[in-house]
């Protein structure tokens, strides 16, 4: 019987069941979710089922045509071609809401392969859609899970392939799934995390002792993750899989509780997680298969995972193998602020509203600023681009937290994207600098189709070199690892000056890098003397002429751009901050991606101070940082204070100046 059951890898913490109080609490906390809009309507889901009803028939369609291009001697296999369309991620575990996108697999008989679904699937989608209901049709044949993307009827969808090596028919049975670990017999790297998606999902509904509860919970959870801006895992912070994992072992140790009560006991269980101990749902399990299973022992890269929460479904893998040290200290300083709040949603003194409200990165958290900003110019080169550099920020992040002068360096979680209208070479290059004069007015869709070039664990790639010995995964000063390329040293090139200098700290130049240091009045002083508060780290631009076939020709164009921004707290005591190096390490690795396109593609870094920020990224009723005032003379006037020459002291010494202990650090 379940109530007999011990859900999970540990006995339950308690198995009360909810009082009074905690079921009021819990309706108050379903009733702000609905406030909130993380419930969509019925017709909305009426409309994602139809939808998924249609994918269906397109799969089976694709199957049949395969299956007469390839078995056109078979009869009964052509009649019998099928293939089924499986569900994975918020939408499976029930905790989508308005907006949402579908992620879907098609699976696949042994005879169609991934080079059939990119060859005809597209085709027979735009075909049997109904007209005009597919938009923003992207193919990623090269991406960590290859994927076709595009929006069904304004409902996003990213579809993934995978095959069954097994099976040469698939069975009819509606409800036959993915859970026999034998279906990943024969299958590659990228059919077998296809496949896993799904069978995740379906492990963790059936780990969970109350689907109801879990489900109420993770919509909480997910709601504050995504406004505290710690929800993104291209980014370094747990994705949405990760999160839905934490909250099941919360569930699994409080089999009887009100979704409130588990809402409240998780900020105080992962808040003082005894990491790197992993979350587990269940004990990881061997299978048939000869492929790498997360273990620590046996694999030394494991050893580094910060925050590990391994997948339930075999073969187990870390799901948050690429969280920063940064991030990490940022998400506990979040649980800990949840956990006050929510203790006094407990006990009646505050609402759940407050749980939810938005966080402030972009007000309060930072004084100075990274931003990176990808550059294309067409929309078709910028979403392969951005989205490759958007999986290589959490690289640079890294570089800049072994800093010594970095305490934090805290990327925001999403990127954002501009269309600008430039007439002439010198408005583009201004563009890539990070000038905003010439946005267009009109709001960019390049988010919604952006190609994400999935990072996979710097360790997985670093193992056939090391005969499945890793070393740590992350951008060392010797050596980077990334999904699709080993690099040794990246030196700056000679011929560039790049470096990340904070605005309003002076600026020292030197042929390799520029260097700051502290002036008293915490000014930024180039060169040559002059205040800059601009200056980008460099400024990328093509040495080459644009080609005429790939650059529309008109009198102007449009240039896209995407930024990240990546805030920074200064280390107690910070004097100096060179970041040439490591900014250098970044943009050489992006450069030598083999898809980079000089003619189309640019990359820059430059600095911000919160009171540069553009306004795009403050939303109604937020307050943008403004520089303080300065104070003025308790009395007398400003003028005052100068110092005047009198007959006894012909010439007045000047004050002498004396370095800030403290440079900048950020509130």
């Amino acid at each position: 019987m379940d109530s007999e059951r011990m859900w999970g890898v540990t006995p339950p913490i308690s198995v009360s069941f909810p009082t009074e109080q905690e079921k009021k609490l819990n309706e108050a906390l379903f009733q702000e979710l609905r406030r909130q809009g993380t419930f969509e309507s019925a017709a909305e889901t009426q409309k994602r089922q139809q939808v998924l009803a249609s994918l269906q028939k397109i799969c089976d369609a694709f199957v049949k045509k395969v299956a007469e291009k390839k078995e056109a001697n078979n009869p009964v296999l052509i009649r019998d071609a099928r293939g089924k369309i499986f569900t994975y991620g918020s939408y499976r575990l029930g905790v989508y809401g308005p907006g949402s996108d579908i992620d879907t697999l098609v699976v696949a008989p042994r005879y169609v392969d991934r080079d059939d679904y990119f060859k005809y699937f597209p085709d027979l989608l735009v075909e049997m859609a109904p007209f005009g209901a597919i938009a923003n049709l992207s193919v990623v044949r090269e991406a960590f899970v290859p994927i076709i993307k595009f929006e069904y009827s304004g409902i996003s969808i990213d579809l993934i392939f995978s095959r069954i090596a097994t099976l040469k028919q698939l069975p009819a049975d509606k409800d036959w799934g993915l859970k026999d670990n034998n279906l990943l017999r024969g299958l590659d790297e990228r059919e077998l995390r296809s496949l896993n998606g799904t069978r995740v999902t379906d492990e963790i509904m059936d780990l969970v002792p109350e689907p109801t509860t879990f489900r109420l919970a993770l919509r909480a959870i997910k709601l504050w993750a995504q406004r505290r801006a710690i929800y993104a895992n291209i980014m370094g912070y747990p994705g949405g899989v990760a999160w839905a994992m934490m909250v099941a072992r919360v569930c699994q140790l409080y089999p009887k509780a009100a979704s409130a009560v588990i809402v409240n006991k998780f900020f105080h269980i992962i808040a003082r997680w005894p990491w790197p101990q992993p979350v587990l749902l269940k004990h990881i399990e061997d299978g048939p298969l000869q492929v790498r299973i997360w273990n620590p022992k046996h694999y030394p890269g494991d050893k580094y995972h910060l925050m590990p929460i391994i997948t339930p479904a075999y073969p187990s893998m870390c799901s948050t193998f690429n969280i920063t040290q940064s991030a990490k200290t940022v998400i506990l300083q979040e649980l800990e602020r949840a956990a006050q709040i929510s203790d006094a949603i407990m006990v009646g003194q505050r609402p759940w509203k407050d749980l939810f409200t938005k966080h402030t990165f972009f007000t309060k958290d930072f004084k100075y600023y990274i931003n990176v900003i990808s550059t294309s110019k067409t929309k078709e080169a910028h979403k392969v681009w951005s989205g490759y550099v958007e999986s290589k920020v959490r690289l640079l992040v890294q570089g800049l937290e072994r800093h010594p002068s970095i305490a934090i360096a805290r990327p925001f979680n999403k990127a954002f994207d501009r269309v600008h209208w430039c007439k002439n070479d010198a408005e583009i290059e201004q563009v890539q600098n990070g000038s905003l004069a010439f946005v267009s007015k009109e709001k960019p869709d390049i988010a919604e189709s952006k190609i994400k070039v999935e990072l996979q664990p710097a360790e997985a790639v670093a193992a056939d070199a090391t005969n499945g010995q890793q070393t740590k995964p992350v951008l060392e000063a010797n050596s980077v690892k990334a999904e699709d390329e080993g690099l040794s040293k990246v030196k700056p090139e000679p011929e560039e000056d790049t470096s990340a200098n904070l605005q309003n700290l002076p600026a020292h130049l030197s042929p390799a890098k520029i260097k700051q240091e502290v002036q008293e009045d915490g000014t930024a002083v180039a060169a040559n003397g002059d205040h800059d508060n601009t200056q980008p780290i460099k400024a990328e631009t093509a040495d080459a002429k644009i080609k005429k076939e790939d650059i529309p020709q008109k009198e102007g164009m449009e240039i896209w751009t995407s930024c990240h921004y990546i805030g920074l707290t200064l280390a107690e005591g910070a004097k100096s901050l060179d970041l040439s190096y490591q900014v250098d390490e970044f943009k050489d690795l992006c450069r030598r991606w083999d898809q980079f396109d000089v003619h189309l593609n640019s990359l820059n870094v430059v600095h911000v101070r919160n009171t540069t920020l553009p306004d795009d990224v403050f939303e109604p009723g937020e307050v943008k940082p403004s520089k303080p005032l300065k104070k003025r003379p308790a009395n007398g006037d400003p003028a005052q204070r100068k110092r005047i020459a009198t007959e006894d002291a012909p010439n007045p010494a000047k004050r002498q100046q004396t370095t800030a202990a403290n440079p900048a650090v950020a509130s």
